[in-house]
């Protein structure tokens, strides 16, 4: 086996066709979506030739940044959420519930395989204010607190939180899953041996499992950051990107731009302005984490 993996010919029998195949599916496209970020136009219309100019416009246009912001914004919220969320909920399988945590896993990753579309209708007729009241404002209503009524999702900040929250509960489930799959992982030893010398509770977490689970954390925030900058049907689906473009990240307006405007030149430079971001979110967290696990 050694001898073949050693053999030059053999690695290009085997992985080439999957390189290839993988080139023309993947990297393809990326290198003929950044040919477009130096031209202007579309398809139908024709392309012409405009240098950077698309990238002078995108410094100048405070649509794209409120977009870099808001969505900048909601990937560090939810990614803290899922994240935080799926650790808690993953020390809770395999320290309190243990063997009985089936059915309560099966239960909170459900809304990991329901269609988003069907979640974010369950969201809106919760905090709906017409042509009815939803559930949120039922209660309120009800309870007297008649000032609090309002239209959850017509407004940016609410509609932000709202959106937060759906995407928080939708995605904790797998999070969950990723992260319990570590720590059973944790030989059982070792969890018994800090246990005799006193850890307990939270000083066990903190000094013996969590150390023991960074691999798979960091795993955990690279998958659920990328995730959240990349957000689209979830937005899509709930708010349209509205009130206004007060919802609206990179791809909602990139989606908008190059389909609804027909400016693929400027909607791909929008493409790789988001490509660069998830690129290098991920770059600081390897380098963040690789010197946390040097200084320790």
């Amino acid at each position: 086996m050694d001898r073949t993996l050693r053999d030059w010919r053999a690695i290009l029998f085997f992985v080439g066709p999957a390189m290839l195949l993988y080139g023309a599916v993947l990297l393809v496209p990326i290198l003929w979506s950044l040919g477009y970020t130096v031209f202007e136009g579309s398809p139908i219309a024709g392309f012409k030739f405009v240098g950077f100019d698309n990238y002078a416009r995108l410094a100048q246009d405070p649509t794209f940044w409120k977009a870099l912001w808001f969505g900048t914004k909601y990937a560090l919220f939810v990614s803290a959420g899922q994240v935080i969320f799926g650790l808690l909920l993953a020390l809770l399988y395999a320290f309190y519930l243990k063997r009985s945590s089936v059915l309560v896993r099966t239960l909170v990753f459900l809304p990991v395989v329901l269609p988003t579309v069907a979640i974010a209708q369950m969201f809106a007729k919760l905090f709906a204010i017409a042509p009815q009241y939803g559930l949120v404002n039922s209660v309120l209503a009800n309870l007297g607190l008649d000032s609090l009524v309002q239209a959850w999702l017509g407004q940016g900040d609410t509609a932000f939180w709202i959106i937060g929250v759906m995407d928080i509960w939708k995605a904790m489930g797998f999070y969950a899953i990723l992260l319990y799959t570590g720590l059973v992982d944790i030989p059982e030893d070792v969890i018994e041996a800090a246990r005799l010398d006193g850890a307990q509770g939270w000083a066990l977490s903190r000094f013996v499992v969590l150390p023991l689970l960074a691999p798979i954390t960091v795993a955990s925030l690279i998958f659920s950051l990328n995730g959240t900058l990349k957000v689209f049907d979830s937005i899509m689906a709930l708010t349209g990107g509205g009130p206004g473009t007060a919802t609206t990240p990179l791809t909602l307006y990139m989606y908008k731009t190059s389909f609804t405007y027909g400016e693929y030149g400027y909607g791909s430079t929008l493409a790789l302005t988001l490509a660069v971001q998830c690129l290098l979110v991920t770059l600081l967290i390897f380098w963040r984490s690789r010197r946390a696990g040097g200084g320790a």
